[in-house]
């Protein structure tokens, strides 16, 4: 039964008028007809509806009662918060092309007022992202059978080349809400944005805008990237980093090719790019970094056509486009990578695009006066904002011009009970769009007299605010103001590729109530073993598929026995890459971001650990019998799939080999941390696959020194792989043959990942259609 706050006095008016009826023949028995319409009785009316309303104000103090016990918690009602993302400036070029400065403040007026919050330069160029797409099965088959013709054409002679095919990303149209992993997806470990001029007759005019400018200041261009991270309401808004927990950078590679074949023909020339400012702080969160352009004599592109450049596309020179027209436009090329020799199992973007501005649904008023001190303590001032929204308390000043001391700014402080007599504070209270001004023993009181004036306020916020993608058009109005007077500039179109989010409304009564259970649930602190499991699956930024604690275990000491040592170990959710080799393995980005969310929240005295798994590799042979009526290909490959199923690490719902599982499956929490392996079990699962008339004794392999080698008790003695508890097995070889004997040794059939810019030769897919 829910608990409500009972009501002071529940009666109504038609009680009190019943009440009052009632007491007649008591108080006055010679009034014998109370009927409606009768002075007397309207009287009654009267008094029975300025009862009513007087126990409507006193039922109000249990609602008055429950707010103060919400601020005594520390937990006030959340103010509205404004929506944020990404948009991408696109400037009109019809018959001449020039770059636009737009100025931070510049308005999008429609459907709802928008501003920019940082500089940028448009220049009158389309970015288009590209990746060299890893080959399907399919595709990697009609490859294999040209190699050898593309091996004699291109003179290859060291190692196997790698296909791949010219894929856009992020284009309009596209869904963008899983993103593109930069690591699973790519043979390069890289992404390639072609600068495209508006046609092919303004090229040059297009190429020459990234030049210097007349006052020789070298020019930047705007890369804006947005990471397909799950980030929590109240965290970062479309800037997607304020919930997020400190991490170290990614480091990265930004380089512009220079159009020359100076160094090889395989590795074009191209110029790196140095970052004047990166709001994405290493790609730990998604945010525009700002690159400075080389001189213009070293911005170019390599020859697209292969008549004229036969190593266009291949090695790691830009992708090869197949579009004549896209090929006529293209002045240059942006490539993104990690920097070669840094581990990173995956980095996943939603978008990535040029002439990138933040924008937020505020907007800026000018200084206003907001009242007189009557020098009086506790005095309190209304922003006068209730009709356009919240303040954002960052961007508030609030000056006092003082007739006494003379004009200040002072300074927010969170609580005034920790302001001192002469400290010139106040304190904001956003949801209701008003400052507080000290007593003279917390705070100082202003002279009687003194102007209280606000400047820099911005105001906006709510839910209304929280558009899907391509809703904004235009960039309304311009702060471009050049040699001291204000020119026209060219009309500025916004592409906007995703949706603007986390703007919400102001926080009411019953939604604050609502989140008092979980905070004295846990008090976002971690204390037991499912404290640190729901919390570590509650990391921003990261997509955790699974989470182990091992009390007592300090991981580089191997020693389960340590009192006050807690290890958290986290696995990535990783979706099915057509294999099963490598297991998801956590990076330095998913510890770091789990750990600085968890050490926020542990004791004092808590060693805590975030780490990963580790793996023993192990190879699996099996010989089955197929059953009369099945398709012997078909049961072998069931037989592989029910193998890579029971022994993957993470919950099936998740994602597997061949693309998610369902949830049902065998082993839908994945493989037990530190449970023995025995060739019985493995027997079992190969036995219930449909088709399979009879199983071989099943042999196990462990990888040791790089060799597989056989686990003693094949045939006769049960075989078993003894881990520790905190070691999963690596299934990274198998053989399933049909048969009564299986296979004596086995090898790695899963194929290897090409590395992050390394020394494989990359060789564009020849089209069906040329």
């Amino acid at each position: 039964m829910p608990i409500r706050p009972p009501a002071l006095d529940d009666r109504s008016f038609d009680d009190l008028v019943a009440e009052l009826l009632s007491r007649i023949p008591a108080h006055t028995p010679e009034w014998t007809h109370p009927r409606p319409g009768d002075p007397g009785r309207t009287l009654i009316d009267l008094f029975a509806w300025l009862g009513d309303t007087i126990l409507y104000r006193a039922n109000l103090i249990p609602e008055r009662q429950r707010l103060a016990y919400l601020r005594l918690l520390g937990m006030p009602l959340k103010p509205a918060t404004a929506a944020r993302g990404l948009v991408s400036l696109k400037v009109k070029a019809d018959r001449t092309a020039v770059a636009v400065q737009v100025r931070p403040g510049s308005s999008i007026d429609k459907p709802v007022p928008f501003s920019t919050l940082n500089f940028c330069t448009a220049y009158p160029l389309d970015g288009r992202a590209f990746i060299r797409r890893k080959l399907g099965a399919q595709e990697q088959d009609d490859f294999n059978a040209l190699l050898p013709d593309l091996q004699a054409v291109y003179r290859t002679t060291e190692g196997t080349p790698l296909g791949y095919v010219t894929t856009e990303v992020f284009a309009p149209g596209q869904n963008l809400a899983t993103g593109v992993d930069l690591i699973e997806a790519t043979v390069d470990g890289s992404l390639w944005i072609a600068l495209l001029a508006p046609s092919a007759k303004l090229r040059a005019d297009a190429r020459q805008t990234l030049a210097a400018d007349a006052e020789d200041g070298a020019r930047a261009i705007n890369v804006g990237l947005a990471l397909a991270l799950d980030v929590p309401d109240g965290g970062a808004g479309g800037e997607g980093g304020e919930g997020i927990t400190a991490r170290s950078p990614i480091p990265l590679v930004w380089e512009m090719t220079t159009g020359s074949d100076a160094t090889t023909p395989q590795v074009p020339d191209a110029v790196a790019l140095d970052a004047l400012e990166d709001s994405t702080r290493g790609l730990t969160r998604s945010g525009i970094v700002r690159l400075a352009l080389p001189g213009i004599e070293r911005i170019g592109a390599p020859s697209n056509d292969p008549r004229e450049n036969l190593h266009a596309g291949v090695g790691d020179a830009p992708p090869r486009l197949e579009s004549d027209e896209d090929a006529s436009k293209l002045v240059t090329w942006l490539r993104l990578r990690v920097q070669p020799g840094f581990a990173l199992s995956s980095l996943r973007l939603a978008w990535a695009g040029v002439n990138a501005v933040h924008i937020e649904q505020r907007q800026a008023l000018p200084g206003r006066a907001v009242g007189v001190s009557d020098g009086g303590s506790d005095q309190q001032f209304e922003l006068g904002i209730s009709t356009l929204g919240t303040a954002d308390p960052a961007t508030l000043q609030l000056l006092v011009h003082d007739p006494v001391s003379g004009s200040r700014v002072w300074s927010p402080i969170d609580d005034l009970g920790r302001a001192g007599p002469l400290d010139n504070a106040f304190q904001l209270d956003p949801e209701a769009g008003t400052v507080r001004l000290g007593d003279g023993v917390h705070g100082r009181v202003p002279s009687t007299g003194s102007r209280i004036v606000v400047t820099g306020l911005r105001v906006g916020g709510g839910a209304a605010g929280n558009l899907p993608a391509g809703t904004l058009a235009k960039l309304d109005s311009l702060i471009n103001r050049q040699g001291g007077k204000d020119k026209p500039s060219p009309a500025i179109d916004i592409h906007q590729p995703l949706a603007l989010q986390h703007g919400s409304d102001a926080e009411t009564l019953d939604a604050a109530e609502r989140r008092i259970p979980a905070y004295f649930q846990h008090r976002d602190r971690a204390v037991t073993a499912e404290d640190y499991r729901v919390l570590a699956r509650e990391a921003p930024g990261v997509q955790v598929g699974r989470v182990e604690v091992l009390p007592r275990f300090k991981p580089h000491e191997r020693n389960a026995s340590v009192p006050g040592a807690v290890s958290v170990m986290v696995l990535p959710q990783r979706l099915g890459t057509g294999h099963a080799a490598p297991m998801p393995r956590a990076d330095r980005p998913l510890l770091e971001a789990v750990h600085g969310f968890l050490n926020e929240r542990r004791p004092l005295g808590t060693e805590l650990y975030i780490i990963g798994c580790e793996y023993r590799e192990i190879g699996i042979s099996v010989a089955v019998q197929v059953r009369d009526g099945f398709a012997r290909e078909d049961v072998l490959a069931d037989v592989r799939l029910a193998l890579r199923r029971y022994l993957w690490p993470l919950p099936l719902g998740l994602g597997g080999a061949d693309g998610p599982w369902p949830a049902t499956a065998t082993n839908d929490g994945g493989y037990p941390l530190g449970r023995k392996l025995g060739d019985r079990e493995l027997e079992v699962v190969v036995a219930r696959v449909a088709g399979v008339a009879g199983v071989s004794p099943v042999r196990l392999f462990e990888k040791q020194d790089g060799v597989f080698v056989e686990l003693p008790g094949a045939g006769k003695l049960v075989t078993t792989l003894m881990l520790d508890p905190w070691q999963l097995p690596e299934l990274t070889a198998l053989a399933v043959v049909e048969g009564v004997n299986a296979p004596v040794s086995v090898d790695a059939p899963f194929p290897g990942e090409a590395g992050n810019g390394g020394p494989a030769l990359y060789l564009p897919v020849v089209p069906a259609f040329c």
